[in-house]
């Protein structure tokens, strides 16, 4: 079982093409951002910790975390935010591990995709056997963030401001998957990728 990090800006495809990828391989794709999710959820590794540390309103009558409040409060306050992210990235670490371990033993799948915009910055590299940059051009990317999910040009610009540059996910990604012309053509790119193992 290879395992295989997915990153790249936001904007880039990556969502679009792990689709194409789930259809047409035998694998297993994991997306960081589900997986702190579900860690926050009742009964879960974070879920007692963040509510002592949070402020009361952030819960729900149901006992959920809300997930809006949680974000108002946490981006108020620079040390809350630390806090949170120190509960939270190593539960989804050990999840993510665990997964992969999982998986091994199984033996079943072929690939193991785990996808993160963060997966550089947070020590991952060590975790995969190999990582994939997806990459698009700034202006494509901006267009999709325009049109598919109504971002602001303040907005797309303050998060592509916040992320890695081109040069830095390209020094660490040994593929770089080019998704600037076009879905068909990145998707041609995986399958003459993926067919190396196969």
């Amino acid at each position: 079982m290879r395992v295989i990090g997915i990153t790249g800006g936001v904007g880039s495809g990556k969502s679009a093409l792990l689709a194409y990828i789930r259809e047409r391989y035998n694998c297993k794709i994991l997306m960081a951002d589900e997986v702190a999710h579900k860690v926050k959820e009742p009964g879960q590794p974070c879920y007692e910790k963040l509510v002592a540390l949070l402020p009361e309103n952030v819960i729900d009558e149901d006992g959920n975390i809300n997930k809006s409040r949680m974000a108002a409060a946490i981006f108020s306050s620079r040390e809350l935010l630390t806090a949170v992210n120190d509960i939270i990235h190593p539960a989804v670490k050990a999840y993510i591990l665990n997964e992969i371990a999982v998986e091994k033993r199984k033996g079943k799948i072929r690939f193991f995709f785990l996808e993160a915009a963060l997966l550089i910055e947070d020590g991952y590299l060590d975790i995969v056997d190999e990582m994939w940059y997806i990459y698009a051009s700034e202006e494509v990317r901006r267009k999709r963030l325009y049109g598919s999910r109504g971002y602001s040009e303040d907005k797309t610009g303050q998060i592509i401001s916040s992320q890695l540059s081109e040069a830095e996910f390209r020094k660490h990604c040994g593929t770089v998957i080019d998704n600037t012309g076009g879905f068909e053509d990145a998707c041609r790119q995986i399958d003459v990728k993926l067919g190396e193992y196969l």
